[in-house]
């Protein structure tokens, strides 16, 4: 069984940076893609960024492309998520996620299979 546990969050003024990570283990990822979504109070999770473990090829939502970026340490089965400039329209809490998706489907929250916990990122004005 896939785990996924995220650590990282926290309050950051506007313009600041944070890094999340997400610690992954129960299995090999090399098949999977891994993922990056968030959640703000009353809305629905929004999809951020995604990475394939096996090409290292990234996509990010418009909204965050050229601030954040997705990457993975294979040695510690670690994935990344670097915030930089971040906005208070970034608050949310952010999730890991993991799975085999479709280069069609990953966007959509509901086409993955694994979830971490959670972190809380809230950002100042």
């Amino acid at each position: 069984q896939v785990q996924l546990l995220e650590s990282g969050g926290g309050l950051v003024q506007a313009g600041g940076s944070l890094r999340l990570s997400c610690a992954a283990s129960g299995r090999t990822f090399s098949n999977y893609r891994m993922g990056w979504f968030r959640q703000a109070p009353g809305l629905e999770r929004e999809f951020v960024a995604t990475i394939i473990w096996s090409s290292d090829m990234t996509y990010y939502v418009d909204s965050v492309k050229g601030r954040f970026t997705i990457s993975k340490d294979n040695a510690k089965n670690t994935v990344y998520l670097q915030m930089n400039s971040l906005k208070p329209e970034d608050t949310a809490v952010y999730y890991c996620a993991a799975g085999s998706v479709s280069s069609g489907g990953y966007a959509y929250y509901r086409n993955w299979r694994s979830w971490g916990q959670g972190t809380q990122v809230t950002v100042s004005s």
